[in-house]
């Protein structure tokens, strides 16, 4: 039965249950909204910043060799996932609400995620240099290809406004260049705090998802969305995991890739980043719209980890096993 514990929902999940559930009832309304929107706008700044002090240029240099795997992992991220966004938005009007169809697209354009990219490419045994560098760009590529793809086909009125635009390089741009930049004097503080300042991403995405809840709930989410909505959302965001993992997984062998270099195709092409898309969803959307945005994200998440984690096993497993033929 060991075989379950791979799917066992993490902490961080739980503790996004467990936010929502407290913004269901007890939502931030009025002044102290207020006064959280303020704090939300810092803390997506902050974690922008961290983001970019992280980004190692070594790393992305030791990985531009593989220039073949990263337009594969960019082509699956931000052209076969804002593909299936489209025909899923298109084909399933009569089957869930159309925000919970604006929040699959979303989802499909964000960007692939950094850290468990890398985790489960070094569990499967594959080229973690090339994860490292893969995930970093399709990161540092979405903070600009994200929004624009949000103005292109999600159809929103008078396309993203200048409004927008300057959130979106004040609070995210500007503060990932800042961190970058001062990376040569804050990089080393950073990796040695890593894990203490990991509070911070995880801190920063609970904060906009309960104002975004909030909002929501003062607003009625609970008597639009059913609890049939939420089983047939669980049911298409695993149908759209599956088909990228198995496209991929295709690409791949199809294109001659090493197994090494697969496994990084498969993992960092086939996910979508929670820490990038909360933020931006906060920042592209009307309040009170984000939190059925991000819905369909955070189901997402869970499931990409759940399922990754078993496939790295596997992967892991018959590496053992090869090698042990030989």
């Amino acid at each position: 039965m060991k075989w379950l514990s791979s799917f066992k929902p993490d902490n961080f999940t739980l503790a996004i249950v467990a936010t929502v559930a407290i913004s269901s009832f007890f939502p931030a309304v009025g002044a102290a909204g207020e006064a959280l929107h303020y704090l939300t706008i810092f803390a997506i700044a902050l974690l922008f910043f961290l983001h970019g002090a992280r980004l190692s240029r070594e790393a992305a240099l030791a990985g531009a060799l593989h220039w073949r795997l990263h337009l594969i992992v960019l082509g699956a991220t931000f052209v076969l996932f804002p593909i299936l966004g489209l025909i899923l938005r298109q084909t399933l009007g009569a089957v869930l609400p159309d925000s919970l169809l604006v929040g699959l697209l979303f989802l499909c354009l964000l960007p692939s995620t950094v850290q468990s990219s890398i985790a489960f490419t070094s569990i499967a045994h594959g080229n973690v240099a090339a994860a490292v560098c893969s995930a970093s760009l399709s990161n540092l590529l979405g903070i600009f290809i994200t929004p624009a793809l949000v103005a292109l086909l999600m159809n929103l009125k008078g396309g993203v406004s200048l409004h927008a635009v300057l959130d979106i390089v004040l609070q995210l741009l500007a503060p990932f260049l800042a961190g970058h930049l001062l990376r040569p004097w804050i990089g080393d503080f950073v990796a040695r705090h890593r894990y203490a300042l990991g509070y911070v991403d995880r801190g920063s995405i609970l904060l906009v998802v309960y104002l975004a809840f909030s909002e929501a709930v003062a607003n009625g989410l609970w008597h639009v969305l059913s609890a049939g909505d939420l089983v047939k959302l669980l049911a298409v965001c695993a149908l759209l995991l599956a088909i990228v993992l198995l496209a991929t997984v295709f690409i791949a062998r199809r294109l001659g890739f090493v197994r090494a270099d697969e496994i990084v195709i498969v993992f960092c092409g086939s996910k979508k980043s929670l820490a990038s898309g909360v933020p931006m969803a906060g920042v592209l959307f009307p309040l009170a719209q984000v939190g059925m945005i991000v819905l369909p994200l955070m189901l997402f998440h869970q499931i990409q980890l759940m399922v990754c984690a078993a496939l790295a096993k596997r992967y892991a497993a018959s590496s053992v096993a090869g090698r042990e033929a030989r």
